[in-house]
C-alpha cells in the first residue's frame, strides 16, 4: 500500500492559494469554519487523512492528471455556478430501481433528499421515469461479464454494478447468448433483473450521484486528500471513498453555491436521522391510514453521521 501525502505547505497553498484576493475571500469565512478547514494541513488531523493507494489499478496511478487547487477552480471560465435563473438539479431515473415500482419511487425521493441535503440550498426535482427505449441510446452486453451495458454520451451513471452480486457468476442479470438481439431491440430491458435494495447499495448509490455532479459544478478529481471527489476504477476503490469531501474541495463547492458549512453538515445528519425505522431491509409497510410505509435503510451511514458530528464540534465550540 503506498500513501499519497503532501506537504502542510503543499496543502495549505492548494486550499487558501496565495493569490491575495482568494486569501481575503478565505479570511471572510467565520474563525470556526476556518478552524474546520485548516484541518486539511494538520498532520495529525483525524477528519482528513492522506489518500492511501492499494494497487497499481487504483485511479491515480492508471490515470495520471494534473491535481485541481482552490484557485485553478476559481479562476475556471467554464464551470458551472448556480443563479437566481438555474438553481435546480434534474434528477431522471431511466429503468427501475429495486423489486417493485413502490420500492423504485422511494429509493429515488432518499436520493432526492440526500442530494439535497449535499449541495445545501439547491432544489432538486424529480423527472418522470422513462424506459430505456426512450434514451434511443445504443447498448451492448459485454462479452467477459454478459451483463448489459448502454452507451450515453452525456452525464448518466448506473448503480447496477453496486449489488453485491453483481460481479459474481451467479448474477441473475447476466443475458443468455439465445436473449442477445440487435442493438434497437429495447425487449431485453424487460423485467430486467435489478438488486435488491440495501443500506450499502444506498450508500454507494448516494456516493457515485454527488460526485458526478460535483464534476457538473467544476470540482475534478481530487489529489490532496481522501475525498469524496478521488477517482475510482473499480468497487473496491469506490468504497474507500469518503463520503464528504475534504476541506480544499468543501471550498470549491462552497465558493460555486454558496452555503453555510454548519447548516450543510446539519441538513445531512437530518437526512441520516430522518428514517421510519432502524431495519436492515427495504420491506413495504402499510401505516393505519393505508399509505405504504418504506424505512429508509441507513446503517451504512452511521459512522459518517459520527464523522459529521465531529466537524459539528469542532465548528461550534
Amino acid at each position: 500500500m503506498k500513501t499519497v501525502r503532501h506537504s502542510e505547505q503543499t496543502l495549505r497553498t492548494a486550499l487558501i492559494s496565495k493569490n491575495p484576493a482568494l486569501v481575503s475571500q478565505y479570511e471572510k469565512f467565520d474563525a470556526a469554519e476556518r478552524r474546520l478547514m485548516n484541518e486539511a494541513f494538520r498532520p495529525a488531523s483525524d477528519l482528513f487523512g492522506p489518500i492511501t493507494l492499494h494497487s497499481q489499478s487504483d485511479w491515480i496511478t492508471s490515470h495520471p492528471e494534473p491535481p485541481q487547487d482552490f484557485e485553478e477552480f476559481f479562476n475556471d471560465p467554464s464551470r458551472k455556478t448556480p443563479s437566481r435563473e438555474k438553481h435546480r438539479i434534474y434528477i431522471q431515473c431511466i429503468g427501475s430501481l429495486g423489486n417493485t415500482r413502490i420500492i423504485s419511487e422511494e429509493y429515488v425521493k432518499w436520493l432526492k433528499g440526500y442530494c439535497e441535503a449535499f449541495f445545501y440550498g439547491l432544489t432538486v426535482k424529480l423527472l418522470e421515469p422513462v424506459p430505456v427505449s426512450a434514451t434511443r441510446c445504443a447498448f451492448r452486453v459485454n462479452d467477459s461479464t454478459e451483463n448489459l451495458q448502454i452507451h450515453a454520451g452525456v452525464g448518466i451513471f448506473s448503480f447496477a454494478r453496486y449489488g453485491g452480486d453483481f460481479y459474481s457468476s451467479s448474477y441473475k442479470g447476466k443475458v443468455k447468448a439465445s436473449q442477445r438481439q440487435s442493438s434497437r431491440d429495447y425487449s431485453v430491458f424487460d423485467n430486467y433483473y435489478t438488486p435488491e435494495v440495501t443500506s450499502v447499495l444506498l450508500l454507494r448509490s448516494c456516493k457515485t450521484l454527488t460526485h458526478e455532479i460535483g464534476h457538473i459544478f467544476g470540482l475534478r478529481h481530487c489529489q490532496w486528500l481522501a475525498c469524496l471527489m478521488q477517482g475510482s476504477n473499480h468497487l473496491e476503490e469506490a468504497d474507500r471513498r469518503p463520503l464528504d469531501l475534504c476541506p480544499i474541495c468543501l471550498r470549491k463547492l462552497q465558493c460555486a453555491i454558496g452555503f453555510n458549512i454548519v447548516e450543510r453538515y446539519q441538513a445531512l445528519v437530518r437526512w441520516i436521522d430522518d428514517e421510519s425505522a432502524d431495519t436492515p431491509r427495504v420491506t413495504p409497510k402499510r401505516s393505519h391510514d393505508g399509505n405504504v410505509n418504506l424505512p429508509k435503510p441507513v446503517e451504512a451511514f452511521k459512522e459518517w453521521k459520527e464523522w459529521i458530528i465531529k466537524c459539528l464540534a469542532i465548528v461550534q465550540k
